[in-house]
């Protein structure tokens, strides 16, 4: 399967999720920056409202795109101890990492809303999504982040992934539903003609529309 571009993955994984369509107990939240056209999308699908999850992974040093853990609100970190082992990388260099990326954390979780609150997840199904899966690392993050504020239930939701990282996170969420995982996988662009990178304009102007129509709907 190769999608057009993030929304028409959107739309195919909203197809996979057609469950959860019109309950009022579901929010989608979704990874930015990526996920953010993927979410919109399932979100006007499902009917439910938009917000973002913003956590932000830790890459090793000279190779960015290797995640050796991810940080989500709150101070949550997960540690890919494979990679921080197979390349010895010291405590100091992840302690430096997990300040600049905390900062920047915060900085887009402002940025991103604009003055509106996040969504509350407690007692909630909360729909997590991003444009794919490849190590995972985020959406463990993302998980755990929800469990500590009340989530009911998990679904993480992806267009594509790699076979192996879902059935490693298939035991660390409620429910998991990859609409791909084609092998073998190289990285998530791959699976995509057009995956340009989501812009923050882009990020905000979707949340924003998204709000709208959650407001539109409730009138």
């Amino acid at each position: 399967m190769l999608f057009q571009d993030r929304f028409e993955a959107g739309r195919v994984l909203a197809s996979k999720l057609r469950q959860f369509s019109g309950r009022h107990d579901v929010v989608v939240l979704a990874l930015p920056r990526g996920g953010v056209p993927v979410g919109y999308e399932v979100a006007q699908a499902l009917r439910a409202p938009l917000d973002v999850l913003v956590v932000r992974k830790l890459g090793t040093p000279g190779q960015e795109e290797l995640a050796m853990g991810a940080l989500a609100p709150g101070g949550i970190t997960v540690f890919n101890q494979e990679v921080i082992q197979a390349l010895e990388i010291p405590s100091q260099i992840i302690d430096a990492a997990v300040g600049r990326e905390q900062s920047e954390l915060e900085r887009r979780e402002r940025e991103y809303r604009q003055g509106r609150p996040g969504a509350d997840v407690r007692g909630r199904t909360v729909i997590v999504v991003d444009d794919g899966l490849a190590t995972g690392s985020s959406m463990r993050v993302a998980a755990k982040a929800l469990r500590n504020e009340g989530a009911t239930e998990i679904v993480v939701a992806v267009p594509v992934a790699a076979r192996s990282t879902c059935q490693e996170l298939e035991g660390e969420v409620d429910k998991l539903i990859c609409a791909a995982t084609p092998e073998p996988f190289w990285a998530v662009g791959q699976w995509y003609r057009n995956f340009t990178q989501t812009t923050d304009d882009q990020v905000r102007q979707l949340l924003a529309l998204s709000a709208a129509r959650s407001l539109w709907r409730a009138a």
